[in-house]
């Protein structure tokens, strides 16, 4: 129990890093990673209703597609080039091997299926990732920031699926403050 609870408190770090590519685009307080993973796993969950898959698995996979920056921090997309990306499953191996291992193979297992990106509730995932920055990216936008542009065009070009293309044209046609209710 003493190793989970250490892995509780690591995963606490992630409510402390701030989604760091952000700060190029002018954001001077950016959400932190674990504000970020709460609406991945949402829209993650939502996508994967409508698309027929399992809403919690997709879930599931999302809440643990960053986790790894509790060791590496957020690394914007400017690293590419000078640094190499690490290897999530390397670090998911290390920051779970003192877990038991019902515990420890949960965790792996949803960290390796997100990065094959073959069943459809890790597409889900993946794509709610970028959805999630672009609805971010919209934010942002509306609220004065003018340099978003390009995490707009990538989100939208990272899109694997139909639904989160058609979801992502929707959003693109809204503010952010259009869900209020009038």
């Amino acid at each position: 129990m003493e190793a989970l609870a250490r892995f509780g408190f690591e995963l606490g770090v992630l409510k402390r890093i701030r989604r760091a590519g952000w700060w190029q685009a002018g954001v001077r307080d950016p959400e932190s990673v674990a504000e970020h993973t709460t609406r991945v796993a949402q829209l993650a969950g939502l996508l994967a209703a409508e698309g027929g898959a399992d809403p919690a698995r997709a879930a599931y996979l999302a809440l643990w597609h960053d986790t790894q920056e509790t060791r590496t921090g957020d690394l914007p997309h400017t690293i590419k080039g000078f640094v190499e990306k690490p290897d999530p499953r390397a670090i998911t191996a290390a920051q779970t091997s003192a877990l038991s291992g019902a515990a420890r193979d949960s965790v792996r297992d949803a960290v390796d299926e997100y990065e094959a990106a073959e069943s459809p509730e890790a597409l889900y995932a993946r794509d709610a990732d970028k959805l999630e920055m672009l609805l971010q990216a919209v934010e942002y936008r509306d609220v004065g920031v003018r340099n978003v542009d390009e995490w707009i065009t990538s989100a939208t070009k990272s899109l694997q699926t139909d639904l989160a293309r058609r979801v992502a044209e929707a959003a693109l046609t809204l503010s952010s403050l259009s869900w209020r209710v009038r």
